[in-house]
């Protein structure tokens, strides 16, 4: 359902969350041991994302991603919209070009409500909570 990088990215952002609930930043290295996801392509995800505001970082020996005391309002749909863009709620479940209310696919109507599940979901939840669920170890990031 979402891309690779939309997994990585959102649970690299849930760790970061976490470690920034006490105050520390988290290294590239530490995020992908906790997600189990690699190095290079979680660099270039939180890179955008960063470019983005969702996440902050800085650089050197005490440096690493956070994010801001302010921010921890993040919601699963900024994450989506920003590395998968919006495609998941306006498009067609079975990429057919020409779906639409006039002219819908085999499974158009059934797809729709669906859709429209997922993006309240993503809408109504905050990283924040599922980190708190994180620390709790009511919840994982890797198995």
């Amino acid at each position: 359902m979402f891309s690779k990088a939309c997994e990585y990215g959102i649970r690299a952002v849930i760790y970061i969350v976490s470690v920034s609930s006490s105050g520390k930043k988290a290294g590239i290295k530490d995020i992908c041991k906790h997600i189990k996801a690699p190095e290079p392509f979680t660099a270039k995800i939180l890179q955008n994302l960063s470019r983005l505001g969702i996440v902050k970082s800085t650089k050197g020996p005490h440096g690493g991603f956070y994010v801001e005391e302010g921010a921890h309002d993040i919601r699963l749909i900024d994450i989506v919209t920003a590395i998968d863009g919006d495609k998941l709620f306006t498009g067609c479940g079975l990429g057919v070009d020409v779906c639409s209310e006039k002219k819908p696919c085999p499974i158009h109507n059934e797809f729709k409500s669906i859709r429209e599940s997922l993006r309240i979901m993503l809408e109504k939840t905050s990283i924040q909570h599922i980190a708190k669920d994180l620390d709790k170890g009511l919840v994982f990031l890797k198995t």
